[in-house]
């Protein structure tokens, strides 16, 4: 049980440190202001240096790919179209339930306006339990948890794109428009060995692929996005030497830092101020920033076709950052539209894309759901003849206090 009280105690400090953060965070501010305009006049040549020095710079900046300064106000979404998401929950295995397997549950919403069509809110459930299946991560030392929710990813662009196919018009070139919640950009396959990625990451290409064919764009939405990918690209221009070699220049002659605090390279200037906080001073609702072509190393993976560019958007009660694949910012009509549709759905949702929220609570597994699940399960166990079915002393006892 947590104790009120003794929280309590531990407020005061953490309100005198968020006052000296705040203070820390203006001056990192100024900085980053100072740091933009003179980037903003020297951006092609910044641009040409990240390239020569690439495979000496120690981390990942996103590269520019239209004038720094770019506001763009997004249009008005068309009157008719339609909007689809699929997002997942799941069940974790455990080894005192009455029987080790996981769930995965995928909430898939399409949203029609103006067509005279019925939206649709459903879930595609998914039981794993052959041992094939829960136990394959093990020869490359992933554990079954985390392999579960690797494979929730694919269920999740595999259902979109399944849906995109399912739900597109025939003959009216109605515009749509599929949204993932979260990045479009998988970092946790970075440390995984290459069949593991294959495992996962090739069936999501050829479902983003799929939709690709379909003609329908797609589109990650990232609610407090806590990247600093582009103001990465500032520490070009806060560098002060005439050669971005990290390797030559930073390895072993960090700069001193605040006492208690990591030192730090000379360019880390504004360290560790978020892209999203620097636009919201630069951007009006309605509004987006330049384009950026990412850098994270996994995207060597996506293809050229797949490879993922992002930008800021003022959606009117944040900066939220908006994923796409090349393939979307290669048609400027069709990326038009769907930045227009998404920003229709921050405000049919009163502050987030409401086709996002509601994949999400079709999808989720609450308490009395995963009560229900093994109930189910237990039922058909005794129906096959098994005996001693139930859950081990450990979860019994836990689930029954006699405090």
């Amino acid at each position: 049980m947590l104790d009120l009280n003794k929280i309590s105690q531990l407020l005061p400090g953490i309100g005198e440190h968020l006052r000296e953060e705040a203070a820390a965070a203006k001056k990192r501010m100024e900085r980053a202001e100072a740091l933009f305009l003179q980037a903003r006049q020297r951006q092609d040549e910044l641009v040409e240096l990240q390239e020569k020095w690439l495979d000496r710079i120690w981390f990942s900046a996103a590269t520019p790919v239209e004038p720094l300064d770019t506001r763009v106000l997004l249009k008005a979404p068309p009157k008719a179209h339609t909007v689809i998401a699929t997002d997942g929950s799941q069940i974790a295995p455990n080894q005192h339930e009455i029987a080790y397997c996981y769930l995965i549950n995928i909430g898939r919403v399409a949203l029609h306006y103006n067509q005279n069509r019925q939206p649709l809110l459903d879930s595609i459930p998914e039981v794993v339990y052959r041992p094939e299946d829960l136990y394959v991560s093990r020869q490359w030392g992933i554990r079954t948890e985390e392999w579960m929710g690797y494979r929730r990813a694919v269920s999740e662009a595999q259902e979109l794109a399944g849906l995109a196919l399912e739900v597109r018009p025939k003959r009216r070139k109605t515009p749509v428009l599929a949204m993932v919640d979260g990045s479009l950009i998988y970092w946790f396959l970075e440390s995984l060995p290459n069949e593991a990625i294959d495992r996962i990451l090739s069936p999501i290409l050829e479902a983003w692929d799929r939709m690709r064919l379909a003609g329908v764009p797609l589109m990650g939405y990232l609610s407090a996005s806590r990247s600093s990918e582009a103001l990465n690209f500032l520490r070009f221009q806060a560098c002060p030497f005439d050669e971005p070699n990290c390797s030559t220049h930073c390895s072993y002659n960090p700069t001193e830092d605040v006492e208690g605090l990591p030192k730090r390279a000379p360019c880390q200037v504004i360290d560790p101020l978020r892209d999203a906080v620097f636009w919201g001073g630069h951007l009006q609702p309605g509004q987006r920033g330049c384009w950026w072509k990412s850098s994270i190393p996994i995207l060597q993976r996506y293809g050229d076709r797949h490879w993922v560019y992002f930008c800021y958007v003022h959606v009117g009660t944040e900066i939220a950052r908006i994923d796409v694949p090349a393939w979307v910012i290669d048609d400027p009509k069709q990326l038009d539209t769907a930045l227009s549709l998404m920003l229709g759905q921050v405000h049919k949702g009163y502050g987030y894309p409401v086709t996002l929220a509601e994949a999400h609570n079709q999808a989720v597994v609450r308490g009395g759901d995963r009560h229900r699940f093994f109930s189910l399960l237990e039922r058909q166990m005794i129906e096959a003849g098994l005996k001693n079915v139930g859950t081990s002393y450990k979860e019994a006892r836990k689930r029954h206090s006699i405090a």
